[in-house]
């Protein structure tokens, strides 16, 4: 410990790095020791699913190694867990990347409420704090490309220096567990540490950004940048990547800065609305005749299996049950497909996408499939509906990307794979579930009937 003073309690949530750390540098200046603790919120692990959870794990992992052993885990709820640490150690104040989630601020008030210690939240998971950029009238936006413009005319702060050395002291106190299990991560899935994710943002940068505008729509290649379950976790920090290209110019960077702010655009939305995590941004929505029944959910199985009978929409499913990713085109062929052909409720698609997404982010999944539904902000009209027959020749045009996940294709070359049916079928492969000029018809019929 640092001479007399007291300890400062450093509590992680989605900022398990330690460059660019807000949280942690005024922890430090302080004046005495460090002590780093996560909490393992069963109401968050648990409908975290398994990618999540296993990406997580190593993360936390690779962050008690990088502290020398002293980041430790508690279990239980952090309106009990984290005020009876902090009187364990005697600290004097209580350091965190402050939330904006619904769920996120209601806990933080409800723990600040308990403690004796002082509550000292700096920076945020986002480049912009939620609520930071509003319209001229103090309201915030409802559209994105107004948002867009005013977040980049508000900009954002450099990066925090990085912490090159602390005094960490590990806690013992109450409510401690041992780290979770990591799983053998998959593959295809990330490599949970700060060192990867700096390694994956700068092959991108280096290698792909440039030709980002052109190659991002096409899942057979390999041209994003692959960082959403980075980010989501912070281990990158969106104002270092931000920070990284300034003063580059190019279609590619623009784009790719573009899609940023879409993320901070939810997290924006959901801060100002925080009933649209689960329900209807656009309040019509709340009669739309979904399909709900038994037979809709033997629809929705299939479509989770990927055995649709739509060779593209197939593969996205397919793809996120192997890699805990799915491309962000296929995200929204494959959305479209569930509420418009199968006139499923989104929420259905929301929860699958988040039960099996290593990247799963509330604000930016959930918004986005409201996006697709019509019924969120800055929507997409209900009338844009994607036909899968079109969209997957359209972007997977060698047909490469349907080939990979869909084995049943292999035997079919070119443009060929996504249209089987042309071709005599392929054995194994399930026909078409639905007709899709039918499925449209009836989508927009009963989109006519919310609107009037």
């Amino acid at each position: 410990m640092s001479g007399s003073a007291e300890p400062a309690l450093l509590w992680l949530r989605r900022d398990l790095r330690l460059a660019d750390h807000p949280a942690l540098l005024r922890a430090r200046e302080a004046g005495g020791a460090v002590v780093p603790i996560f909490v393992l919120d069963q109401r968050l692990w648990a409908t975290a699913g398994t990618p999540r959870q296993a990406f997580l794990a190593g993360a936390l992992a690779d962050l008690a190694d990088r502290t020398g052993g002293a980041l430790r885990v508690l279990s239980g709820d952090p309106r009990t867990t984290v005020p009876a640490a902090a009187r364990a150690i005697g600290a004097g104040s209580v350091h965190v990347s402050e939330e904006f989630t619904p769920y996120g601020t209601e806990r933080d008030a409800a723990v600040r409420e308990k403690l004796d210690a002082e509550w000292v939240a700096t920076g945020s998971p986002y480049a912009v704090s939620p609520g930071r950029v509003t319209k001229g009238d103090g309201t915030p936006f409802k559209v994105f490309t107004p948002f867009s413009r005013a977040w980049r005319e508000h900009g954002w702060r450099d990066p925090a220096p990085t912490v090159r050395t602390v005094d960490w002291q590990p806690y013992d106190g109450p409510h401690l567990r041992e780290l979770p299990p990591a799983p053998d991560l998959d593959e295809h899935l990330p490599t949970p540490t700060e060192a990867a994710a700096r390694e994956a943002w700068h092959a991108f940068r280096d290698d792909r950004l440039d030709g980002y505008a052109d190659a991002r729509n096409d899942p057979g290649l390999d041209a994003t940048s692959r960082l959403s379950a980075y980010l989501h976790l912070g281990l990158l920090h969106p104002r270092t990547l931000l920070a990284d290209l300034e003063g580059r110019r190019g279609t590619g960077v623009e784009v790719w800065r573009t899609e940023l702010c879409w993320r901070e655009f939810y997290a924006d939305v959901l801060h100002h609305n925080p009933g649209s995590a689960w329900g209807n941004y656009d309040q019509r929505f709340d009669r739309f005749p979904w399909d709900t029944d038994d037979e809709a959910k033997e629809r929705l199985g299939r479509w989770q299996r990927g055995e649709t009978g739509f060779p593209i929409v197939d593969a996205g499913m397919r793809q996120l049950l192997g890699e805990g990713w799915m491309h962000n085109r296929v995200r929204m062929i494959t959305a479209s497909f569930l509420v418009k052909d199968l006139h499923c409720p989104w929420q259905w698609g929301a929860r699958h996408f988040l039960d099996h997404l290593v990247d799963g982010d509330l604000a930016s999944n959930n918004h986005g499939w409201q996006w697709t539904a019509g019924s969120g902000t800055d929507a997409s009209p209900y009338v844009r509906i994607f036909n899968p027959m079109l969209q997957g020749p359209k972007y997977d045009a060698s047909g490469d990307y349907v080939r990979r996940w869909v084995p049943e294709l292999r035997g079919l070359e070119g443009k060929a794979a996504h249209e089987p049916w042309e071709h005599g079928g392929a054995a194994g492969y399930p026909e078409r579930m639905v007709d899709h000029a039918a499925e449209r018809t009836d989508a927009l019929a009963r989109y006519e009937r919310v609107r009037s």
